[in-house]
């Protein structure tokens, strides 16, 4: 198979930039021998089984990756290159696995794409970039593997290329399209033609929406786990600021940056959870872990996990509109789902202090000054940094006079904003901010709630739970709750060139928990998808790509 990559010299963008793998290898038909899984639905467990039982091989599984990905590239867009790898490193599996050196990891030999602001070592040129979506970072080379893709190495998994994202993940434009970067091009989702897919980790959620891997894993500083996940109709974990390490991850906020896995069904968004989680010396946030062992969280998901369990709903904090009359329909009445599963769902558990929390924002102070800094230390971190990015000013400027990245249509007015706020990380604005943060985002609300009300965790339509969970760090699980009606009529995004709301997007429900609580978060949301099976019953993708294992195997 002949794998392209991004060439590194600006003169070749034009052409190179959007290369991926073109597939030259003949598929072959099924001989018949079990049951090999349809891609579009494949769980963690049943790949890792048919791998185990020798029904296909992780060579096979990663040609058929691949021809998905060349697939779906022209319509999707949800990756922004392929490793030329990849192959190789299922070879090698495939060699362990035959003389019974693989381990015990259930990742091993499973291809898994992980979002382009997330770095990887580079031992040659034609190695991949990580560049949060912009020809500024093309070419440059960070120092090691980030602390995520490391612990996916270690477990045995093919790191299978970089998923497409909002550009500097969502932090950058007022103006832009969730999705978009320059390098990678306009990210649509599934489900309807020209779909917003929400962003940032939008190349993340669109690719395990489809198939494109056994999963993914996104960012996130607010929402930008959460949303793509629902409007993918995935399950999606966005960790406690801190469960997972941030080491070499193209930062916005030291405060509420986190990475979580992104997964069509919560077992295997579990079970990676377990695999990337842990203490880095590289990353201050993981001392707070409060425990020494990693939970196994897989072994949480049970068709039973809601027996018991009081679950509150902050009724006054969830807004109806015009446009979400189906989605609150959907939220309401998963209130008797959860009761059958066995545990009391009590609404009116509001948030202590919601009026403050509506009434203030830090975001602009926190976000802006911690982005400011958290940049500048990434790239003075490069080994290679050919455009001499070396701080927002810089950076700024490449931007205003690269004609790729698309200014002034897609302005830089965040970060004009964060510059003019002339900020330390030790100036008693910014210090106020994040103490407040601290408490609008826990005791007046989360936190609050759940000690007032005795409650083990709350549920908020997914559309509404990324913000509040995200300025004070606290973990959410999103599970698909539902859809758009057929008939629902197209609302555009706010650029006018996306659907934001349209006929069968799905929607989601969240789960929201003490911080370092996911393993609770995951058993509940695992029951409320065993209880409902939206992503199985519910539409389907207006795209799926048609080649599948079975060709290859």
């Amino acid at each position: 198979m002949k794998v392209s990559t991004v060439a590194v010299t600006l003169a070749t963008l034009a052409s190179a930039v959007h290369a991926l793998p073109s597939t030259a290898l003949v598929p072959r038909n099924n001989d018949g021998k079990g049951k090999i899984p349809d891609l579009l639905h494949a769980t963690l467990d049943e790949l890792a089984d048919g791998l185990s039982a020798g029904l296909f091989n992780s060579t096979q599984l990663v040609q058929a990756y691949l021809a998905r990905i060349e697939q779906s590239q022209p319509i999707l867009r949800a990756v922004i290159e392929t490793n030329p790898y990849a192959l190789e490193e299922a070879d090698k599996a495939d060699v362990a696995r035959k003389s019974g050196k693989q381990g015990k990891s259930p990742l091993f030999g499973l291809p898994i794409l992980v979002k382009d602001n997330i770095a990887n070592a580079r031992p040659d040129q034609s190695y991949m970039n990580t560049t949060a979506g912009s020809f500024a970072l093309l070419g440059s080379v960070p120092p090691e593997d980030a602390t995520m893709i490391a612990k996916l190495k270690k477990a045995g998994a093919i790191i299978l290329g970089k998923s497409n994202l909002s550009q500097w993940a969502n932090y950058r434009s007022s103006n832009s399209s969730n999705g978009w970067s320059a390098v990678g091009g306009q990210v649509t989702a599934a489900y309807y033609p020209n779909q917003d897919p929400s962003g940032s980790s939008s190349g993340s959620g669109v690719a395990s929406s489809v198939g494109l891997a056994v999963a993914t894993l996104g960012t996130e500083t607010s929402g930008s786990i959460l949303s793509p996940g629902q409007r993918n109709n995935l399950c999606a974990i966005k960790p406690t600021v801190g469960l997972t390490s941030r080491y070499l991850v193209i930062p916005i906020s030291a405060i509420q940056d986190t990475i979580g896995p992104m997964a069509r069904d919560c077992k295997t968004a579990a079970e990676i959870l377990t695999v990337i989680a842990g203490k880095d010396e590289n990353d201050a946030a993981t001392d707070a872990i409060p425990f020494d062992t990693i939970p196994d969280y897989g072994k949480a998901c049970s068709a039973a996990g809601l027996k018991g369990a009081k679950i509150g709903v902050p009724t006054s904090f969830i807004r109806q509109t015009a446009s979400n009359v189906p989605e609150i329909a959907a939220f309401n009445a998963s209130f008797a789902t959860i009761r059958s599963a066995g545990a009391s769902v009590q609404v009116n558990t509001n948030f202590p202090d919601l009026a403050t929390y509506r009434n203030v924002s830090n975001s602009g102070i926190v976000l802006g000054t911690d982005f400011i800094f958290g940049l500048k230390d990434y790239l003075d971190q490069l080994v290679e940094n050919p455009n001499d990015i070396t701080d927002l000013v810089s950076l700024s400027e490449f931007t205003r006079t690269t004609p790729e990245e698309e200014f002034p249509s897609r302005d830089i007015e965040t970060w004009d904003e964060a510059l003019a706020l002339n900020l330390t990380q030790e100036s008693p604005e910014y210090l106020a901010a994040v103490a407040q943060n601290m408490y609008l985002g826990s005791d007046a609300t989360i936190l609050g709630a759940l000690e007032q009300y005795d409650l083990d965790a709350l549920i908020i339509p997914t559309s509404q739970s990324a913000g509040v969970a995200a300025i004070a760090g606290y973990p959410v699980v999103t599970v698909p709750l539902g859809f758009y009606p057929p008939t629902q009529n197209v609302t555009l995004n706010a650029r006018g060139n996306l659907v934001a709301i349209g006929p069968n997007v799905p929607f989601g429900l969240s789960f929201l928990g003490r911080k370092f609580s996911e393993e609770k978060l995951i058993k509940y949301a695992c029951a409320f998808e065993a209880a409902t099976q939206v992503r199985n019953k519910g539409p389907q993708p207006y795209f799926v790509p048609n080649v599948n294992l079975k060709d290859f195997a």
